[in-house]
């Protein structure tokens, strides 16, 4: 069947009115999504966020950030406070098919794990056995660890929290023996928050698969392929060789096909889309490709120090494959 150009969507219709993308993101996830003290987002779901509004109306600081907590997250989508939930969000089967929503492209491969204090002496999970977990309701990490400890056969006591600032403070502050959360989220509670983070050790175990996403309304297929296909570009602009740096040498040089189509030098897949044919060359430009975006967020330079691990391209031992930009 032939391509046809796509029409443009009720919120790409009410974005390009409003003239910002509205983007759902956490209270303050160091790597992901945290203001400075300036007021100014960073992190991996913020670059996220000003890719998708770079494609979209061609300038990456275009984008209104809604902090939102975990119980919030997805009321506020559903009911149209933002077009794009980019907050540490695991993509499951429940959270697919009962809400209303979609889950987009993997931005980031998490896994659950475990924060104790050194003085515990404790190296694995399995040695927990009656110790009291803080952890953050209406969350995936509190059914996880329920289910893993039930599993082993090790009773706890988990105690939960609101707010997720609430769940590590408590901790910190010696009412839990153990934190429980993503290793992505750990890692940077461990670096920012501890009162001393040498003190502090992210056990081994992984209990769980947490496959981060953006999140969109259900019923409008534009807007999903949009925001499907944003994150998609900066993977494969890793895959070919694009970066910030050389963007706009190759998009007056480059000759090979791959590239063009990213550069928006080649095949017009913009209006497929209902955007401009520059539209993954104004995402890259505004943040990079992903390698950029997950070394400068929360690579081992960055306040998180993450090993790149599941998170490296797939030809690099990795799970990250773009789907074709073509």
């Amino acid at each position: 069947m032939a391509a046809t150009s796509a029409h443009a969507g009720a919120t790409l219709d009410a974005v390009k009115k409003r003239g910002t993308v509205k983007c759902g993101v956490t209270n303050g996830v160091a790597g992901f999504s945290a203001p400075d003290t300036q007021g100014k987002w960073t992190g991996l779901d913020v670059d996220t966020c000003r890719a998708i509004a770079a494609a979209v109306l061609g300038d990456g600081n275009k984008v209104e950030f809604v902090p939102l907590n975990s119980q919030q997250r997805f009321s506020a989508l559903q009911a149209g406070e933002v077009d794009v939930l980019a907050r540490n969000t695991t993509a499951n089967l429940t959270r697919d098919a009962s809400l209303g929503l979609h889950a987009t492209t993997i931005n980031y491969y998490d896994g659950q794990g475990f924060l104790v204090p050194k003085k515990l002496k404790v190296s694995s999970a399995k040695q927990l056995k009656g110790a009291t977990i803080c952890t953050q309701s209406g969350t995936t990490n509190e059914k996880n660890a329920t289910d893993y400890f039930r599993a082993q056969g090790i009773p706890v006591k988990t105690v939960v929290f609101e707010s997720f600032e609430a769940s590590f403070k408590a901790f910190f502050s010696g009412r839990c023996q153990a934190f429980t959360t993503d290793v992505s989220a750990l890692a940077g509670l461990r670096n920012k928050e501890a009162p001393n983070p040498d003190d502090y050790l992210i056990l081994p175990e992984l209990i769980s698969k947490e496959p981060l996403a953006p999140f969109v309304r259900r019923g409008d297929d534009d807007w999903f392929a949009i925001v499907k296909w944003v994150p998609n570009a900066l993977i494969e602009a890793e895959e070919v060789g694009i970066t910030q740096a050389n963007i706009d040498q190759l998009r007056g040089s480059s000759k090979d096909p791959a590239q063009q189509r990213l550069l928006g030098t080649g095949d017009d897949l913009g209006k497929l889309l209902g955007l401009s044919k520059d539209w993954s060359y104004h995402a890259i430009k505004a943040v990079g490709n992903y390698g950029e975006v997950f070394e400068r967020n929360v690579g081992p330079n960055s306040v998180l120090k993450l090993p790149r691990g599941n998170n490296r391209l797939w030809n690099k031992g990795g799970l990250l494959y773009a789907l074709p930009v073509k």
